[in-house]
């Protein structure tokens, strides 16, 4: 499965128009976003347009800077996936959310991030058709490289804690935009921040 994955585009529609035109270019089969669409909350129109013009599949997870009532306005409105807090089996790979962050307007306690994705990899690991766990993040995990990068933004435990137990295969996410395109392996989790122009994985 040939993926474009990113995050942090602020309500940037022209960006968005490019980024839909990479994943037409590249053929993806799934387009995955981690949060961070809109600037404070403030909803620009055609963010998803030309993503749902080209019939591409797209899911997501809210930022920070969203709330959940605008995520799930953006998800009714552009007909898209709102990963967050849901499982999601598409062609024998299971992918969960977790939107928000543990900072910003609209954060979640650590013990909510764990909560929810504790739920939905349990689900998952029960699950013999599997082939990979890919989980949808905004946060990053704490303990991260990513962390380097920024003394205001710290990782989340809870997502470190979930690698640490469920060993995901893949872990997006963005959040801290100076770390954008840093990948690392944290056990046997490829923990990726896809950055605002985006990323073509292979999953």
């Amino acid at each position: 499965m040939k993926v474009l994955a990113f995050g942090d585009i602020h309500g940037d529609v022209s960006l968005s128009k490019a980024l839909a035109e990479k994943a037409e270019k590249e053929k993806v089969n799934l387009v995955l976003v981690c949060g961070d669409i809109t600037h404070f909350n403030n909803f620009f129109p055609g963010t998803f347009y030309e993503f749902v013009k080209r019939n591409l599949k797209v899911m997501f997870v809210r930022g920070n800077h969203e709330s959940g009532a605008t995520a799930d306005f953006l998800s009714e409105f552009y007909n898209i996936t709102n990963l967050h807090n849901k499982i999601v089996n598409y062609e024998n790979i299971a992918f969960t959310g977790i939107g928000g962050a543990n900072v910003g307007p609209f954060p979640f306690s650590e013990e909510k991030i764990f909560e929810m994705l504790n739920k939905n990899l349990m689900k998952i690991s029960k699950s013999k058709d599997i082939t990979k766990k890919v989980v949808v993040s905004h946060v990053h995990p704490s303990g991260s490289l990513i962390e380097n990068f920024s003394s205001f933004f710290k990782g989340s435990s809870a997502l470190e804690r979930i690698i640490k137990e469920f060993e995901p295969d893949l872990v997006l996410c963005s959040h801290v935009h100076e770390a954008a395109g840093i990948e690392e392996n944290m056990g046997r989790t490829k923990v990726i921040n896809v950055g605002k122009f985006g990323k073509i994985l292979e999953l």
